[in-house]
């Protein structure tokens, strides 16, 4: 209750207010971007733009932003980040390298629910690293603010929750179920049905066939490639689906896209940490890590670039590589 009063506080110091979503932003990072702009109005700021770094390349994250008409954008490409001095950062804790820097920006607000072990400077923090999302911790102010969200603000939160935490059962906390409880009644039904009901793209389909072909499996851990492909998150899609597999607790799905080979994995073994599995397993030739249930890693393609056939098509001995070296992260190795 404090930090939701301490943050009503904080806003009514800003005069205006640039909300920053993280890097390639997901739902929950946008939706609960969306509510702090709607809490913004309610402490009388009515300057707030919404902003984000990187690319937005999954389809239904794409047609969350089309559906639900949210205005948001690239600074590469808006010059007006230059009119805000306070910046909020929600779902992360620091500003991506690309995005544009300025002594005139401060860091005012930061909403997140991971957990980071330096310290910044920001005004209000409110870090929850026991909770299952951002959108949780921005409802929960809803709540104790005695608000009401719009009906697309709570279509969006409650999208977040699902894609977030409820869908695939990535170890929500009870606070996500009673999040959901609660916003259930504001949501515009049909629009929460459009959301899911974006299609694929033929790109991102052909990339979870590769990868459902090519699939190898020890004990329960499986890992598999979705070859070269275009579509970035087609590699967390083929995971998610490859979960769903009998017997199967932990998936790796590595493909090539542009000049990376990228991976992404997930889990629901309790024992599991698999943003250290993978910086254990690929720390020492890209970057790894992320969350207990969720993580990825970028591996330069420079260093595997003698394994390509002269035909573009993937080497058997990359992903062997791949596999092995996750498999030896879970003491899985072959003889």
């Amino acid at each position: 209750m404090d930090e939701t009063h301490q943050l009503l506080t904080r806003l009514r110091q800003c005069s205006s207010l640039a909300i920053i979503s993280h890097s390639n932003p997901d739902p929950d990072s946008i939706a609960s971007s969306l509510a702090l702009e709607e809490i913004a109005a309610t402490g009388d700021i009515e300057d707030t733009r919404l902003f984000y770094c990187g690319d937005i390349t999954h389809q239904q994250n794409r047609a969350f932003i089309n559906l639900l008409d949210i205005s948001i954008h690239n600074p590469s490409t808006d010059p007006s980040i230059a009119e805000y001095s306070s910046l909020a950062l929600v779902d992360h804790s620091h500003l991506d390298p690309s995005f544009p820097h300025s002594a005139e920006f401060h860091i005012e607000i930061i909403i997140d629910h991971h957990a980071v072990s330096d310290a910044s400077d920001a005004a209000f923090i409110d870090r929850r690293p026991d909770y299952g999302a951002t959108a949780t911790i921005m409802i929960e102010y809803y709540r104790e603010l005695d608000l009401k969200p719009s009906p697309d603000v709570a279509s969006a939160l409650l999208f977040a929750l699902h894609r977030e935490r409820l869908d695939h059962a990535r170890m929500p906390t009870r606070r996500e179920y009673e999040a959901a409880s609660f916003i259930y009644p504001y949501v515009d039904s049909e629009l929460i049905s459009q959301l899911y009901g974006a299609a694929y793209t033929p790109a991102t389909l052909d990339a979870i066939s590769e990868a459902i072909r090519h699939r190898e499996v020890r004990g329960s851990s499986l890992v598999t490639y979705a070859g070269q492909t275009t579509e970035g998150d087609a590699l967390p899609q083929a995971a998610d689906y490859l979960l769903n597999l009998e017997g199967v607790d932990t998936v790796l799905v590595g493909g090539i896209v542009n000049d990376t080979v990228r991976l992404s994995a997930r889990s629901i073994d309790p024992r599991l940490h698999l943003g250290e599995v993978l910086e254990k397993a690929f720390s020492d030739v890209g970057s790894a890590g992320g969350h207990r249930d969720m993580a990825g890693a970028q591996l330069p393609l420079g260093i595997f670039a003698d394994t390509l056939s002269d035909d573009g098509q993937l080497s058997d001995w990359l992903f062997d590589s791949i596999s092995d070296r996750f498999f030896s992260a879970l003491h899985l190795a072959s003889d």
